[in-house]
């Protein structure tokens, strides 16, 4: 059997439901007349309710897609670096005049982070500055020392740590300095600057946001 979807009204119903409007009038009528049929136990209120209802348009929802936290990789620790030797200077690159390139771009360096060495440059801001530039490829020189061992060493810096220089000298050596109880001097363009290693222990990185006092003593 087949289900009956639509059922006309007999012109009887037609009358008493008031569906021979025209146009929009007679659609209305059409309308209320179904719900009247379909709902018989709702009010006339009610249905009006019903039709007075307005479709609400909902906006489109999309789904926040979890952002996953990236794990960082972790780089080597300072002893798996030791381990490995990745900053050891082979035997074969312990070469004064290998660096000597370097230490001209550091004199480059040095004098435009100065805006050019005059004669009149005061003296107290190149030391200023010496204090917090990197000295990779400055010539460095021990004058004073605890280790009588140490005074006099000069040598082209290739590396430096919180604690020591490395520095390569005119005979092709590779000599560690400690920074504690050593006083170093820099020359460049005839100006001599002096560290107290004893203050200077920092890593290079750190010495930029450092403030170095320009008075009190300074023992080794």
């Amino acid at each position: 059997m087949k289900s009956v979807i639509y059922h006309a009204f007999s012109q009887k119903e037609a009358d008493e439901l008031d569906v021979q409007h025209s146009g929009v009038q007679q659609a209305e009528a059409f309308v209320r007349a179904f719900l009247r049929r379909s709902m018989p136990h709702m009010s006339r209120q009610a249905r009006e309710d019903q039709l007075q209802r307005k479709a609400v348009v909902l906006e489109y929802f999309t789904r926040r897609k979890r952002k996953e936290k990236k794990r960082k990789s972790r780089g080597l620790s300072a002893r798996q670096r030791r381990e490995l030797r990745l900053f050891d200077i082979k035997p074969e690159q312990q070469r004064y005049s290998l660096f000597l390139p370097l230490h001209e771009l550091w004199k480059q360096y040095i004098r435009d982070l100065c805006n050019g060495l005059k004669p009149d440059t005061q003296p107290q801001m190149i030391q200023a500055k010496l204090l917090k530039a990197d000295l990779h490829g400055a010539i460095i020189s021990v004058t004073k020392s605890k280790c009588p061992s140490y005074v006099g060493v000069t040598g082209i810096l290739l590396q430096e740590t919180k604690h020591v220089f490395k520095i390569v000298t005119q005979e092709d050596r590779l000599k560690v300095i400690p920074k504690l109880n050593c006083v170093f001097t820099v020359e460049i363009d005839g100006f001599v600057s002096y560290i107290y290693g004893s203050k200077f222990q920092l890593r290079s990185s750190e010495r930029s946001a450092k403030k170095f006092k320009a008075k009190g003593t300074i023992d080794l």
